[in-house]
């Protein structure tokens, strides 16, 4: 089992930043690519960025030169980020993570999986 704990939401001033972290729960876990998406209410869940293990990114074209998504691996801990700046009120919602990837059971037998965050609710208001 692998979990994703997200961390780094709030409330923000428009205009402001903010940086969302996303943390596997398992050592070992190797991300093949990983997003975030948001939801707002009652709207769909919709994608927000993505990246993949070499490194090319893909966002939405409404955060596009606002957002940065970047991932690191220290002491063999996957971690995602989402940079925010200049945020808008429009960009009030929960953001959850996902992420593909595997890891080695105690039989040294892979285990691929897809796991999500349980959401990190981010409020752009004055």
């Amino acid at each position: 089992q692998v979990q994703l704990v997200e961390s780094g939401g709030g409330l923000v001033q428009p205009g402001g930043s903010l940086r969302l972290s996303c943390q596997a729960s398992r050592i070992g876990f190797s991300i093949n690519a990983a997003a975030w998406y948001r939801q707002a209410p009652g709207k769909e869940r919709e994608l927000v960025a993505d990246i993949k293990r070499n490194g090319i990114t893909t966002y939405a074209d409404s955060v596009k030169g606002r957002f940065t998504i970047s991932r690191d691996n220290a002491n063999n801990q996957e971690t995602v980020y989402l940079q925010m700046n200049s945020l808008r009120p429009e960009d009030t919602a929960v953001y959850y993570c996902s992420a593909d990837g595997h890891y080695y059971n105690d039989r040294e037998e892979p285990v691929v999986l897809r796991t999500w965050g349980q959401g990190t609710q981010v409020t752009v208001s004055s």
